[in-house]
């Protein structure tokens, strides 16, 4: 189309031809049962036409049509509403493709990932170009991603956006496989994993890994109070135990793995629950309950002792939630390494729902 106001001519004139052609320039208008489409208005005495209510599969979305597209996210400051300052994260969540990742054995593994990948915004500019987010994360969709390689995507992300800071957050069911504890058989427990990346504007590139650890916790006074009523009263009990969550979020420096970390917390914990039990395993798990009773204070504090002695680990926090199976409510607790400028001890409401910990 071409006239006074339009700074592009009509793509695909050679599609169009006769009639529909002159329909489509506005130069005429159908009538009765010619009219094709439904009309969205009126025509008005100065001969205006209604926008035609059918798909354009012709147009050709070149160089020059595309500069001709409104482009608001990169307009001036002066549309911003509400007031003109930074936003530290912006960005995209929760679009989800399937990734290889390395393991520690040298093997990859392809996992369905939830991406979330967010960037600073400065203060005179409107917003970012979201699609941006994605096409930069999807330029390395085929590579085997380790932590290295998230540094990689956020490096394309501060150049393509043109921020400061920029994020990523990449979240997995990552499959161990367990042995179960007497029969010999063998399963798979899937843990939930986050591998976060953040690129701050001086350059520095902090990694973290977000682990739950599930497993059972045993309450050590009940465990006392049983074995009071079987001594004194001959009165058989049970006590109670409940199923329990540990979020163990990590910072590190040199190569840490999935499996590293999986086992930090069960040789802290002992008491993981399991995959693949039969009666010989059901009656071990009772034993390690009855051997390793803990309350979520000690839960806390036994991991705080593994992760303290792992050098690769420069900061940590430990969020613990027991599910309880007596009371009707949870019991919880929190513990950080206590790093200047670290993780700090909040129990944020999204931090549980995100994990599972109600």
């Amino acid at each position: 189309m071409s006239d006074n106001n339009n700074s592009y001519e009509w793509l695909g004139d050679d599609e169009l031809s006769g009639e529909k052609d002159q329909i489509a320039r506005g130069m005429m208008v159908p009538s009765g049962d010619d009219y094709p489409f439904e009309s969205m208005g009126s025509e008005s005495a100065s001969g205006y036409v209604p926008p035609l209510r059918v798909y354009d599969n012709t147009v050709q979305a070149d160089k020059k049509y595309i500069s001709s597209l409104p482009d608001l996210q990169n307009g001036p400051s002066s549309l911003i509403q509400g007031s003109a300052v930074p936003i530290q994260q912006v960005g995209i969540h929760n679009f989800r493709l399937p990734l290889t990742y390395k393991k520690r054995s040298g093997d990859t593994i392809t996992l369905e990932t939830s991406v979330t990948g967010s960037v600073s915004l400065e203060a005179h500019k409107k917003g970012i170009n979201m699609s941006r987010v994605m096409r930069s994360f999807y330029d390395h969709k085929d590579e085997v991603f380790s932590i290295s390689k998230i540094k990689e995507v956020l490096e394309s992300y501060k150049n393509n956006l043109e921020c400061f800071d920029s994020r990523i957050m990449l979240k997995i069911s990552y499959p161990i496989k367990q042995a179960s504890l007497r029969s010999g058989l063998e399963g798979y427990q899937y843990y939930d994993v986050v591998f976060e990346g953040d690129l701050t504007k001086d350059g520095e590139f902090k990694k973290y890994i977000h682990f739950d650890f599930v497993y059972s916790s045993a309450c050590p006074c009940s465990f006392e109070l049983s074995e009071h009523a079987e001594k004194y009263r001959n009165r058989a009990t049970v006590p109670h135990s409940q199923r329990s969550v540990a979020r163990v979020s990590v910072k590190f420096d040199d190569m840490l793995w999935v499996e590293d970390i999986q086992e930090l917390c069960l040789a802290a914990l002992r008491t993981e629950t399991q995959v693949m039990v039969k009666r010989e395993d059901e009656q071990a798990f009772a034993e390690m309950n009855g051997a390793y009773l803990k309350f979520v204070e000690d839960a806390v504090r036994l991991l705080y002792q593994n992760l303290s002695n792992d050098k690769r680990i420069t900061d940590f926090k430990v969020v613990a939630s027991h599910n309880e199976s007596l009371h009707s409510h949870n019991a919880v607790s929190v513990i950080v390494k206590g790093v200047p400028g670290g993780f700090t001890a909040g129990v944020a409401r999204d931090v549980f729902e995100s994990t599972g910990l109600r």
